[in-house]
């Protein structure tokens, strides 16, 4: 996908990039590509292949998510950005938090957030289980994402503790979730949540299957979750 098919998939959605925000990305791929020499970041370096596999498809979560408003957002295990820069990008409104558990990604995303220019971002070096367990970001966000991180079972448990009461947890994913969504259909209701909808669809050009979940946050989750690190992708919610 070139920047030209980029801007114009993205105006057919109804989000018209401006001139400085298809710079930002240019910037982004640049720094992405230039840090992946010296940290592994991505497998993706080709820049059609990153237009599409990274920016686009963290992009197509706005497709069937409403970004315009000012969401406190919190990304679980963002890596390289995805899916809460590019979107930072196009719904520049959005408060993102940004938890990984590698201290030289946090490096690269601070370094990234800096050189676009980007107001109302945070980058938090933590385990995403002690994470959800402090006061201060427990129950605190809007929106909460993941893409690609892990299966619905343990996903739940590392995102749902951290969405507020009413907010969202929206979960990324790319082949089938049918399999997926039923072993962790127990997860979802003990955190407290409660799925939404599914939404499947295509990605352009090599169409390779996506789905992005919804799910709504409809009670509080039981202190007791998530449990200590490592805990819940050893022995998830069953």
């Amino acid at each position: 996908m070139n920047i030209e098919q980029f801007q114009q998939e993205l105006k057919g959605r109804g989000i018209d990039l401006s001139e400085l925000q298809l710079q930002q990305f240019e910037t982004y791929y640049s720094l992405l590509v230039e840090w992946n020499e010296k940290m592994n970041l991505t497998a993706i370096t080709d820049k059609e292949e990153v237009y599409l596999k990274h920016f686009y498809d963290s992009i197509s979560a706005a497709f069937y998510f409403d970004f315009t408003k000012p969401y406190k957002l919190c990304d679980v295990g963002a890596g390289a950005g995805f899916p809460s820069i590019p979107l930072k990008i196009c719904f520049p409104g959005l408060h993102v938090s940004i938890v990984d558990s590698l201290n030289k990604r946090i490096t690269f995303l601070e370094q990234l957030a800096s050189s676009l220019n980007l107001s109302n971002v945070s980058f938090y070096h933590d385990r995403a289980e002690s994470f959800a367990q402090n006061p201060e970001h427990r129950e605190k966000y809007d929106v909460v994402m993941a893409r690609a991180v892990a299966r619905m079972s343990v996903l739940s448990e590392l995102c749902l503790p951290l969405v507020k009461p009413e907010g969202h947890f929206v979960a990324m994913k790319a082949a089938s979730t049918g399999e997926e969504m039923e072993e962790g259909k127990k997860a979802i209701f003990l955190l407290g949540g409660k799925v939404e909808q599914i939404h499947p669809f295509l990605l352009p050009e090599e169409d390779s299957e996506r789905n992005i979940i919804t799910i709504k946050k409809v009670k509080p989750t039981p202190k007791k979750y998530p449990r200590k690190p490592g805990t819940p992708n050893k022995t998830p919610i069953e």
